[in-house]
């Protein structure tokens, strides 16, 4: 991974002179994850909000340009997006983007992808949909991606984390 923004910045120069050369739906992904990686490095809300229009826009991009591509590709290009619109939510607070997030993710759930599940979770969460936020977790709970600790870490889940179902949740997946 790389360490700090001039690595990202001379990394970002040679993704986008291959781009030059010639698009793929990974390409695309890494473009989107170098701007993604500025934004959570820049303390200026302004750099922040630029580097998130843009890899928005690429990942956006990336899964539509393309008339096939493999269905994993097509899933991590959608995850970044959600990412990206959830970062996007944590800088502003406005629950429009918890929503974009729902919208770009709640077709993909009959792959029953964890990751899925996850954000969908976090949005509901931020968006003060309780229920929901249980619904998703409990399926989240029973993929292989689930990851306790991330659950207890994670701010979007800290008024559950007394609640007796999350607890549960939890602590059925530690055994």
């Amino acid at each position: 991974m790389l360490k700090d923004a001039k690595q990202i910045i001379a990394r970002i120069g040679e993704t986008d002179q291959m781009y030059l050369e010639g698009n793929t739906p990974e390409l695309a992904l890494e473009r989107a994850d170098l701007r993604l990686a500025l934004v959570t490095i820049s303390r200026v809300l302004q750099e922040q909000l630029h580097f998130l229009q843009e890899a928005i826009v690429l990942l956006e991009q990336g899964r539509i340009e393309f008339e096939e591509m493999p269905l994993l590709t097509y899933l991590n290009l959608s995850l970044h997006l959600a990412k990206a619109y959830m970062l996007y939510f944590e800088i502003t607070k406005e629950q429009r983007f918890a929503l974009i997030t729902q919208q770009i993710l709640k077709p993909l759930t009959v792959h029953e992808h964890g990751d899925v599940y996850f954000f969908l979770a976090y949005a509901s969460a931020c968006k003060n949909e309780d229920a929901m936020s249980r619904h998703w977790l409990k399926k989240y709970s029973q993929t292989a991606e689930f990851d306790s600790f991330l659950l207890h870490q994670h701010p979007a889940f800290e008024a559950y984390r007394e609640t007796l179902w999350f607890v549960q949740l939890t602590q059925q997946n530690l055994h």
